[in-house]
């Protein structure tokens, strides 16, 4: 396990993660610190529990509300794909019948140019 020490607050914190997320980990107690920062400012000093609890609070909020965007999201992509496969039925049945028409037109010009070269008309 790796270890980084963390400032929150101005207090240092040493914290264990696994290797290789040293630089995540210090990025989050980066941004964790601005959210207790930006309290300070506003609330002045009110204990490091409550403006600690208070920060968390609003990491939970911001995360409730990026949860309601991803579910948002996850269902207009459904909608889509569910278009998307309506559409691609659409267009296959449009392909059967104009390959049927064609194979029709066909017949039918293989009978007038047998018509018109005197042969029998081919069966259908």
């Amino acid at each position: 396990m790796a270890q980084v020490t963390v400032t929150i607050d101005g207090k240092a914190y040493r914290m264990a993660c696994e290797e290789g997320q040293e630089d995540h980990l210090s990025a989050l107690a980066v941004r964790f610190d601005q959210y207790v920062g930006h309290l300070r400012g506003q609330f002045g000093e009110i204990g490091d529990l409550r403006l600690t609890v208070m920060a968390g609070i609003m990491v939970m909020d911001e995360l409730s509300e990026v949860e309601k965007r991803l579910k948002s999201l996850e269902a207009e992509i459904d909608n889509l794909r569910q278009g998307r496969e309506a559409v691609l039925s659409d267009q296959m049945r449009s392909e059967e019948v104009v390959a049927s028409a064609l194979c029709e037109v066909t017949a039918q010009i293989q009978t007038i140019v047998a018509r018109l070269n005197g042969r029998p008309t081919p069966a259908n």
